[in-house]
């Protein structure tokens, strides 16, 4: 706020007293004051310009009132010759406002803020006035827009008010019913409840009678007990006279065995002398084939060089590996340090893994077959974070646990028959799984076979 003027402006006497303000200028009135001034400050030389004022030289007039609003205000108040300068502006700017005020005679029409910052900064006589009355203009249309402001308030507040009101009765409407259903869902639920009981009454009864009924089949039983043990003991009687009436039958049959011996020799005589006759009639030639020799077959000295190719791989060509995996439900247990250590102990463990990993999961993907890839837990320096590659079983030994012993636990857990291959240089594994029916290979046979994925 711009504080009341201090001393007279001779433009602005009258009767040698000098016209001041009586209290601080109208907030409406000092920023037209401003504006006045930032737009006729361009119009000025940095010479013509308080010293307070030149830095603000090449701003524009926006941010001139913006930065320099108060300084510019109090350089109007203070300084005549700044405040005459920018009133020679005003005039030239605005020439029929500034005759008007200096002829004593504002226009009606004008605003009273316009006329009011005018009067400011160009000091005409009754300036005072014409401030103090647009002050008084500027805070009636205050007062009115405040008045109209609240009046609308009031009517949004009403209207508020009112939907609220008609939203309560709604709510109030909603749960009375809800509170309704809820009654007859009471109701309901209690009679389901005193039907449930008398259904729990009934039951108990029931089962009274059902304990009842169960002693009484208990005591039939036991009495069906007590019949069925006399029964067999009058049947283990009958069965010792069977038994003894069986062994003289037997004896009887020996003692006449000697006829029917002769009888059976004498049919069979008879029987062969037949045959012999009938190759006779026959004239059938010497067989010189056997049911054996019609069954298709393999025979030694007969074998493809593909059979034998096939039958004669070693135990370092990968292709003994892919004939192992091509068997069906085919398991491919590999002891991973043993093989890396083996294939490339040069790199860190981490990639170690990695490497030996991405060959296995394309090796599965060729092969079709199960694979499980077992880590010893004791080279850990931490947990590792791996996410398996697709149709890789990857697995770590528990504390205690070596990867040897975790092998041979994955082998006995294979049912008997089922082929499963050991990848492991390590001799104690390889016998190991043996004995439990897996077939163990190197290491290097496994590394050949990767390097050609």
């Amino acid at each position: 706020m711009v504080e009341p003027a201090s001393g007279a402006d001779p433009a602005g006497a009258a009767d040698g007293v000098a016209e001041a303000l009586d209290r601080p200028l109208p907030e409406g009135v000092r920023r037209r004051v401003v504006a006045l001034v930032s737009d006729a400050f361009g119009g000025l030389t940095v010479a013509e310009l308080p010293s307070q004022l030149r830095q603000y030289a090449r701003f524009t007039p926006t941010r001139r009132a913006k930065f320099a609003g108060n300084a510019m205000a109090a350089a109007l108040e203070s300084d005549p010759l700044f405040r005459q300068r920018i009133g020679e502006r005003l005039k030239e700017s605005q020439p029929e406002l500034a005759g008007a005020l200096e002829a004593g005679s504002p226009p009606a029409a004008a605003d009273p803020v316009d006329v009011a910052a005018a009067a400011y900064v160009l000091r005409p006589v009754g300036w005072v006035k014409l401030v103090a009355a647009a002050g008084e203009e500027a805070q009636r249309a205050d007062a009115e827009r405040a008045d109209e402001e609240a009046r609308r308030e009031l009517e949004r507040l009403r209207e508020e008010l009112a939907g609220a009101r008609a939203e309560t009765r709604a709510e109030n409407e909603r749960l009375r019913g809800e509170l309704d259903a809820a009654r007859k869902e009471a109701e309901s639920l209690q009679r389901k409840l005193r039907s449930a009981q008398s259904d729990i009454k009934r039951g108990e009864a029931a089962l009274r009678r059902t304990h009842g009924d169960i002693d009484a089949i208990k005591a039939e039983a036991a009495a069906h007990v007590a019949s069925a043990e006399a029964e067999s003991r009058r049947l283990k009687a009958r069965l010792g006279e069977a038994e003894a009436a069986a062994e003289a039958g037997r004896r009887a049959v020996r003692e006449g065995r000697s006829v029917e011996d002769m009888r059976l020799r004498l049919l069979l005589d008879t029987v062969l002398d037949a045959a012999q006759g009938l190759r006779r009639e026959l004239a059938l030639p010497p067989a010189a084939q056997r049911p054996a020799d019609l069954v298709d077959a393999v025979e030694p000295g007969r074998m493809s060089p593909k059979d034998i190719a096939a039958r004669a791989l070693s135990d370092m060509d990968p292709a003994l590996l892919d004939q192992l995996l091509a068997l069906p439900q085919a398991h491919l247990v590999v002891d991973g340090y043993n093989v890396t250590k083996t294939g490339y102990p040069q790199l860190p463990l981490e990639k170690q893994r990695l490497r030996l990993l991405g060959g296995l999961s394309m090796l599965a993907a060729q092969t079709g077959a199960e694979m499980t890839c077992v880590f010893d837990g004791a080279e850990l320096a931490a947990p590792v974070l791996l996410a398996p590659p697709r149709g890789v079983r990857v697995l770590f030994s528990k504390p205690g646990v070596t990867a040897d012993e975790l092998i041979r636990q994955l082998v006995r857990a294979e049912p008997s028959g089922r082929p499963v291959v050991v990848v492991s240089t390590d001799r104690e594994v390889a016998d190991g799984v043996a004995k439990s029916g897996a077939r163990p290979v190197a290491s290097a046979l496994l590394l050949k076979r990767l390097s050609r994925v």
